[in-house]
């Protein structure tokens, strides 16, 4: 076989279609994006031209590169001037920038570049490529917006009940009324109900309502305690705005379902059909703090469900003209139950674990045999200090055995880093995360909070050896 393509990567990490208003993301939520697109390095091959919202730092590079097998000088990296919303996410209005954009495009002409990668397909970035003299994979549908009817959590509802998937009871609403009805109702029999922005991600946008205090708050911001209706009137009262970002959204509601396990199934979209990436659980605490590939509580037949769920869905996305990386989330309730909750049509930050972490850095003969346990929020010195003390104490995945500890992002700006152990079973990767407790002296938990509202890192900075249940 001879050298992949060159292919032009996009670090387009938050869109309006992902979270519905970017002018409404603080500036710290902002740097936190553009530093989070960085990841898009484990995705660069040499000969590759990667457009992100600021460039990466050396050390960080090279170390992406070291594990990936990648030319790191071969690379052609391209940062766009800040623009209206600043430097941290990789608006249109950046990307179209003359000067940057005549750049782009010597750079695509010059290196010959026939493949796209994105991570969100939206009219923008469809715009953008065409510009190019390239097009998308499901071009034609994405440049229509089409992208934005599969990532709305109430057009997921449609569609996977259309697709025979089971969904949570609920609806989606443009109507205060009927979302007071529903939660009323809901609240009265003894369940609680979970509450969800259209667009949103990284649970954000969610939140829990319960007639009872104490319930266990998974995949939601908090928990809001409603004892009658009158309450529960009040409620959306004072959060509608915010529920719907100014009226412009529908409100999602859904039986809350307590004690349950998350998981999801990834899936490739291409013409010929969906191909299954990989299976795995979502750790909660009570955001996502991480994940363990391939799942580990999930009995046969659950997954089984899972994955057929997840493949309906993803045929239906490929039937209406979508092509590329769909996850679709669900939750195991204790009696062994899955319920589809929502799917996103784009790449996920769990993608690189599934596509890039075991199918590229892993040898073939490691790759059916290897857990990967990724955590986020690991408070460390510096990127180059975490590094070091990896290596010095063993630590350091080793690709020969197939087993230790690797850094999947840059350090943040609240001082954390996001790293993925890999071992031959879970009681060996929690073995090892455990020992990377021991590295650091680390701040309390109150000097180490993360900024408020961003992805994965906004309720719980993790603590190596301290695994959410």
């Amino acid at each position: 076989m001879g050298n992949p393509v060159p292919r032009l990567i996009v670090g387009n990490t938050r869109t309006d279609g992902m979270v519905g208003d970017l002018t409404a993301l603080s500036p710290p939520e902002r740097e936190y994006a553009g530093c989070a697109a960085l990841r898009l390095l484990w995705y660069a091959r040499s000969g590759d031209v990667v457009v992100l919202p600021m460039l990466p730092r050396p050390d960080f590079l090279a170390y992406v590169t070291s594990l990936t097998g990648t030319d790191p000088d071969s690379l052609d990296l391209l940062a766009p001037p800040p623009g209206e919303l600043g430097a941290g996410l990789l608006t249109p209005d950046r990307t179209a920038e003359p000067g940057f954009h005549q750049r782009l495009a010597a750079a695509v002409r010059q290196r010959s570049i026939a493949e796209v990668l994105v991570v969100y397909q939206d009219t923008a970035v469809a715009q953008l490529v065409q510009s190019l003299g390239l097009r998308l994979p499901g071009h034609a549908f994405s440049a229509e917006g089409g992208d934005g009817i599969l990532n709305s959590k109430a057009g997921f509802r449609a569609i996977a009940a259309g697709a025979g998937a089971p969904i949570v009871p609920g609806l989606a609403t443009t109507r205060p009324d009927r979302a007071i009805e529903l939660v009323t109702r809901l609240l009265a029999a003894g369940h609680s109900a979970i509450v969800k922005r259209e667009f949103c991600c990284g649970s954000n946008g969610n939140e829990i309502l319960s007639p009872v205090a104490g319930v266990r708050v998974a995949g939601a911001q908090r928990a809001v305690l409603l004892t009658d209706a009158a309450a529960v009137a009040d409620y959306f009262g004072r959060r509608w705005d915010w529920l719907t970002i100014g009226g412009r959204y529908q409100v999602v509601i859904e039986q809350y379902l307590t004690d349950c396990d998350t998981v999801y199934s990834e899936y490739l979209v291409g013409d010929d059909g969906p191909q299954l990436l990989g299976v795995a659980e979502i750790l909660m605490s009570p955001m996502p703090v991480g994940e363990i590939a391939p799942a580990q509580a999930l009995p046969a037949a659950a997954r089984t469900v899972l994955i057929e769920a997840g493949t309906r869905i993803a045929r239906a996305f490929q039937a209406i003209g979508y092509r590329g990386f769909v996850s679709t989330d669900a939750v195991l309730t204790p009696s062994g139950q899955i319920f589809i909750t929502e799917a996103n049509a784009r790449m996920s930050g769990s993608t690189h674990l599934h596509v890039v972490i075991r199918d590229r850095v892993l040898q073939t003969a490691h790759r059916d045999s290897r857990l990967l346990l990724e955590i986020h929020g690991w408070s460390v010195p510096s990127f180059a200090a975490a590094v070091a003390r990896l290596a010095g104490t063993g630590l350091a995945f080793d690709r020969e055995t197939g087993i230790g500890v690797m850094l999947t992002t840059d350090q943040m700006p609240d001082g954390t880093v996001t790293y993925c152990v890999v071992a031959e079973d879970l009681r060996s990767a929690k073995a090892i995360e455990g020992r990377l407790s021991t590295l650091f002296a680390f701040a309390t938990d109150e000097s180490a909070t993360a900024v408020d509202g961003y992805g994965p890192f906004a309720d719980a900075v993790s603590r190596p050896g301290r695994l959410p249940d």
